[in-house]
C-alpha cells in the first residue's frame, strides 16, 4: 500500500472505452463523482449509454456510515462477478469511504476487483486501472493523508445551472457516533481565493447557483486562522455578478455564529434556508454523543435564526435510539421538533459502526424499541412539515426551474423548481418554452408534506444565462452517448438530501 500524489497524469484510452459511477452516500461522494467522472474523461473514457448495464469501467464510490454498507457493496460485486468474468477486459473499481476503511479487504472478498483507491486519492484512478490492466492483478492504493485539493482535478459537473463547490474536506469533530473524521481525515481549507475564483469560473460558464460544501461549512477558518472566514466567504459570494443563489451545507451548531446569521440575512443571494444538524433533543444524549451544545443553545440559534430571516426553511439530521437513550431522552428530542418546527427532518435509526466510540459503549437499544420511536418522530415531523408548507399557500415565489426532479411530470403536464428556500415546487407548464436554470413567478395554491403545487398560470418567465448554459449542454449531449446517473442521493441542481436520510448523518 503506497501514498502518492492525488493527480495522476492522463491515460490515453484509445479505443473509447465507456464507464459508470454508482454513487452512495452523502453529497461529497456526489461532488467527488463528478471529479472521477471528469478524471475519466479527460483520460479518454466515454460514459456508458443510460440503462445499457454494459459499461467497460463500472466504479462504486462508496459510503461507510449506513450498518448495511458493506452488504450493499458486497452484493453489487457479486452480481458483477459474471458479467465481468463474460466480458475480458472490464474492469472494476471501489473508491470512497467504504474503500478507505476496508483497504485490502476489499479485494479479498471480492478478487475480481481491479482497484481500490481511498478518498485521498481520487485522482490516480485513471492511471491505477491502467496499471492493473497492464499488470494484471489488483492494485490497491489508500492515501493517508490529503495530499492535493481534489477541486483542482477535472470535473464533469451533472448541472449546466447549479454547481457543488467545495470549501473544506475532513472534520476536526469528535462525534462518538461518527466514522467520517477517520476516514476523510483533519479539516483542511481551501484558500478564500481559490474558492471565489472556481465560483466565478463557474458563473462565467453560466451556473446561476453554488452550494458550498464541507463536513462543517462553517467551522470553515479554523484552518488558516480566521473565526469569520466562512461570514466573510458568504459576503464575498454576494458581491459576484450573476451569482443568484448561494446555498450550503452543513454546518454544526457548535460552531454557528451571529456573524454568520448576519451574512445570511444581508447578503441578498445567500437563500432562506439552514441545514441544522439537531441529532438529539437530549442533553444527556448530546453529551454521549460529544456533541458540544446542548437543548437550549440549539433552539436559541433557531430562534435567531428566524428573527433574522423569517421565511427560513430549517431542516435537520437527527439520530434515534442512540446507547442509553431513554424515552425521557427521546420525549426531549420530540419536544425540540416541536419547538423548531422543521420543514423536512432527515431522521436515522442509530447504526452500530465498528471503529466507533458509540459501538462499544453500553445501552445498545434493542431494535424493536428503536423502530417504535423512529416511527412516531415520523410521524411528527411529517405533521408539522405538513402544517409549515400549507403556510406557503398564496404566496408568491421565484422558482429555479429544475431538471429532472417531478417524476410525474410527464403525466401531469407540468414542470418543477425549486423556491429560495429549496422546497420543491410543481408548477402548470406555460405556452412559452422554459428550461432548466430558468427563473420563473408563481403562486402557490396547494401544499403537501414534501412538495407544493402552483396551479394557475405562471405569473412570469424570465429567461436566463443559465437556461443558455442548460440548453447550450444538451444539444452537445446529443450528439454523444447519453450520461449514466450517479446513483442516491441523485444529482442535478443542488437539493435537499433524500427524504429517507441526509447523507452521513454526521455532521
Amino acid at each position: 500500500m503506497t501514498s502518492s500524489s492525488d493527480r495522476s497524469p492522463a491515460v490515453d484510452v484509445r479505443s473509447s472505452k465507456t464507464y459508470e459511477i454508482r454513487t452512495y452516500g452523502c453529497q461529497m461522494n456526489v461532488h467527488d463523482s463528478e471529479r472521477l467522472s471528469g478524471l475519466l474523461e479527460d483520460a479518454g473514457y466515454v460514459r456508458a449509454p443510460q440503462g445499457a448495464d454494459e459499461a467497460d469501467v463500472v466504479v462504486f464510490n462508496t459510503c461507510a456510515v449506513r450498518e448495511n454498507a458493506d452488504n450493499k457493496l458486497y452484493g453489487n460485486l457479486g452480481h458483477l462477478a459474471p458479467k465481468k468474468a463474460a466480458r475480458p477486459g472490464m474492469q472494476i473499481a471501489v473508491g470512497g469511504c467504504l474503500a478507505q476503511k476496508d483497504r485490502d479487504t476489499i479485494v479479498k472478498r471480492a478478487p475480481w476487483v481491479d482497484v481500490v483507491f481511498g478518498t485521498h486519492n481520487i485522482g490516480k484512478l485513471p492511471v491505477l486501472l491502467e496499471r492493473a490492466r497492464v499488470q494484471d492483478e489488483a492494485q490497491v492504493e489508500i492515501a493517508e493523508s490529503l495530499e492535493a485539493f481534489p477541486s483542482t482535478l477535472p470535473t464533469r459537473r451533472e448541472s449546466a445551472y447549479a454547481a457543488w463547490v467545495s470549501i473544506s474536506v475532513g472534520c476536526n469533530n469528535t462525534c462518538t457516533f461518527c466514522i467520517v473524521p477517520a476516514l476523510r481525515g483533519k479539516e483542511k481549507d481551501r484558500r478564500p481565493g481559490d474558492i471565489l475564483a472556481e465560483i466565478e469560473a463557474l458563473v462565467a460558464e453560466g451556473v446561476s447557483e453554488i452550494t458550498l460544501l464541507g463536513q462543517n461549512v462553517n467551522a470553515y477558518g479554523s484552518d488558516i486562522g480566521d473565526r469569520e472566514a466562512f461570514s466573510k466567504l458568504l459576503r464575498a459570494c454576494g458581491k459576484i455578478d450573476g451569482l443568484e443563489r448561494v446555498r450550503f451545507t452543513s454546518p454544526h451548531p457548535r460552531d454557528f455564529t451571529d456573524d454568520v446569521i448576519a451574512a445570511m440575512a444581508e447578503t441578498p443571494n445567500v437563500m432562506p434556508q439552514l441545514h441544522m444538524p439537531l441529532q438529539s433533543g437530549s442533553d444527556p444524549v448530546l453529551k454521549a454523543m460529544r456533541r458540544s451544545y446542548r437543548q437550549d443553545r440549539f433552539l436559541g440559534i433557531i430562534e435567531k435564526v428566524r428573527a433574522a430571516i423569517p421565511h427560513a426553511a430549517i431542516s435537520t439530521d437527527i439520530i434515534v435510539g442512540f446507547p442509553g437513550e431513554t424515552e425521557e431522552d427521546f420525549e426531549q428530542t420530540l419536544h425540540v421538533v416541536r419547538e423548531a418546527r422543521f420543514a423536512q427532518a432527515f431522521t436515522f435509526q442509530y447504526s452500530k459502526r465498528p471503529g466507533t466510540p458509540a459501538a462499544e459503549m453500553d445501552g445498545q437499544i434493542p431494535k424493536k424499541v428503536v423502530q417504535e420511536r423512529y416511527e412516531r418522530l415520523v410521524a411528527l415531523q411529517e405533521e408539522i412539515s405538513w402544517e409549515e408548507n400549507k403556510k406557503q399557500v398564496g404566496r408568491t415565489l421565484e422558482l429555479m426551474v429544475a431538471e429532472g426532479e417531478g417524476r410525474k411530470d410527464d403525466t401531469t403536464h407540468r414542470l418543477s423548481g425549486r423556491a429560495p428556500d429549496n422546497r420543491l415546487v410543481h408548477f402548470t407548464k406555460p405556452d412559452q418554452e422554459v428550461r432548466p436554470g430558468d427563473v420563473v413567478t408563481v403562486e402557490i395554491t396547494y401544499a403537501a408534506p414534501h412538495h407544493l403545487l402552483a396551479e394557475g398560470s405562471v405569473l412570469d418567465v424570465r429567461r436566463t444565462r443559465a437556461g443558455d448554459a442548460w440548453e447550450k449542454r444538451n444539444a452537445a449531449e446529443k450528439t454523444k452517448p447519453v450520461g449514466v446517473m450517479l446513483g442516491l442521493p441523485k444529482i442535478g441542481a443542488p437539493e435537499p438530501l433524500p427524504t429517507v436520510a441526509s447523507g452521513c448523518g454526521c455532521d
